[in-house]
């Protein structure tokens, strides 16, 4: 019978994870079939053991081309022809899983990693068992059940460290990080901004840093750059939302640095992304566009449409907390083509939104209508009232504004242009303060995503799908000190005194989630 059904490292199949973000999955174990062959040309194993490692073999070469579906029948069929050899079975078992997780259908996923763990446990192959452990959590973390998943988790761990495994410690590190960070942003998407989440996710978010750390330091010692690069992406992330922006900005350069090290340019775009984030909450607005611009030229690279748009969204964004409203106009322009494009109708209502506030900010009030009229029609299409009621209020309040400025023009009154901007949003300041600006901050997540939200998809072609993160009262607030630490600029926010018509744009609207364009169409991490 074959023995050689286990080894980290042989030159067959690897089931890919998903690579958040993050991105993402964990890392997962895989068991493979084909060194068994060595078995067979051996005259070892009887004609059945031939005939199900000969199926399991064409389910390993069409589940490595991306056929996942194609590969688990093949895999089935080599359960139904049978083998006496239970090594063959776990091996076959544990595929199974690898390619329903990679479906999406994680209830059969768990199924046949459970089945992988009592055969493991039956014949004592600790390392066997360590495996099935380790895919167990990421199968359970994907289901939401996350105190399940630490159990896993932590029999991966037990067991690696007690056989001195170190690469075996280090996925279970990581795998242990990903559980803690998945169950970190479930709490997470409440409205809150990062780093004034419930302090339920903040433990979470803390223990999967340590773990990350824990991680980083072994794979430093095995001398794994791509690792390294991972762990720094999701680090980064958790570091993000710990509102921890100085660690999250020096945490995404060096998964940068190391992109660039593989040439690595969906990685790279990524990194660039989540810098851009970061710097956002550290008021560094030039440096931000600086990154967005490089994601932008990177999605453009990789012809990637939705990031593209993405990028642009964020550009857009970034400009007009610059104030910068004529570039921000021209940015806002090239996304909503791409929504269109797309027919992503709620990214282009988001399109019109904030087309409607630069035009309102340089006193176009009459183009500034037109958008908003637009973004009330797919509103109503939608079906969301929150954007609605914004578009509601736009108008209201931009009607009053054109009124005013006709009845001043009829009465020649020569400033009318100049002064409208200021006198409309003390209307709107004192009608309308509550206007929600809805963005969907998608932290490019690395290698685990892939993502980190219960349900989402780990596989090749479709990841996980965006969230809506944060919808942020609209009010006039002062622009935060650029030289108090990022938790006091995060934090300490005062009203303005005289509010002006640029509200739409001022930095405490806009900063929460720069990084938006919601979409069906999911993105690759690491």
């Amino acid at each position: 019978m074959c023995v050689h059904v286990r080894e980290d490292k042989v030159n067959c199949v690897v089931l890919r994870e998903p690579c958040s973000p993050e991105g993402v999955i964990g890392n997962r174990e895989m068991s493979v079939v084909s060194n068994c062959l060595r078995c067979i040309r051996m005259g070892r194993g009887n004609r059945m053991e031939n005939s199900c490692l000969d199926l399991a073999l064409e389910g390993e070469r069409l589940c490595k081309s991306g056929d996942y579906r194609a590969g688990v029948s093949f895999f089935e069929s080599a359960i139904q022809v049978g083998t006496e050899d239970l090594q063959i079975l776990s091996a076959i078992y544990s595929q199974l899983g690898n390619a329903y997780f990679h479906l999406q259908e994680y209830h059969k996923a768990l199924e046949y990693h459970r089945h992988d763990l009592t055969l493991t446990r039956t014949i004592g192959d600790e390392p066997g068992e360590a495996k099935a452990s380790g895919n167990l959590g990421n199968t359970l973390k994907l289901l939401g059940r996350y105190d399940e998943a630490v159990v896993c988790c932590q029999r991966h761990l037990d067991i690696t460290r007690a056989t001195y495994d170190k690469v075996g410690q280090a996925r279970a590190l990581y795998n242990f990080g990903n559980v803690y960070h998945a169950n970190g942003k479930s709490i997470c998407w409440s409205g809150a901004e990062p780093g004034e989440f419930p302090e339920e996710a903040k433990i979470a978010l803390r223990k999967a840093a340590q773990y990350y750390e824990a991680n980083l330091c072994l794979v430093k010692d095995l001398g794994d750059r791509a690792a390294q690069g991972r762990t720094h992406g999701n680090l980064g992330n958790t570091y993000y939302l710990l509102g921890d922006f100085e660690d999250a900005a020096a945490a995404h350069e060096k998964r940068l640095l190391i992109a660039k090290e593989f040439g690595d340019k969906s990685a790279e775009r990524r990194a660039h992304c989540n810098l851009g984030n970061a710097h956002i909450f550290l008021s560094q607005f030039e440096v931000a566009a600086g990154h967005y611009k490089r994601t932008l030229q990177l999605a453009r690279l990789l012809k990637d449409k939705a990031v593209e748009a993405q990028a642009c969204y964020s550009l857009g964004n970034t400009y007009t907390l610059l104030q910068d409203y004529e570039r921000a106009i021209d940015y806002h322009l090239k996304h909503l083509v791409i929504a269109q494009d797309l027919n992503d109708r709620v990214g282009e209502g988001r399109a019109y939104w904030s087309l409607g506030n630069a035009h309102t900010a340089l006193g176009n009030h009459q183009q500034a209508m037109y958008f908003a009229e637009k973004h009330l029609e797919i509103a109503k299409e939608t079906g969301d009232r929150s954007a609605e009621e914004t578009a509601r209020m736009n108008l209201s309040d931009l009607r009053v504004v054109v009124g005013l400025k006709s009845s001043f023009h009829s009465n020649s009154f020569r400033n009318a242009n100049t002064n409208s901007s200021s006198l409309g949003l003390n209307l709107r300041h004192e009608s309308a303060c509550d206007v929600q600006l809805k963005f969907n901050l998608t932290l490019d997540v690395q290698d685990w995503e892939e993502d980190v939200f219960p349900g989402s998809s780990k596989n090749n072609t479709i990841k996980s799908s965006p969230k809506l993160f944060l919808f942020h009262r609209l009010k006039s607030k002062k622009q935060k000190n650029p030289k108090s630490s990022p938790k006091d600029q995060h934090e300490k926010c005062t009203e303005h005194s005289a509010p002006k018509l640029e509200a739409p744009g001022s930095p405490q609207v806009l900063l929460n989630a720069l990084n938006v364009f919601p979409t069906n169409r999911v993105r690759k991490t690491f």
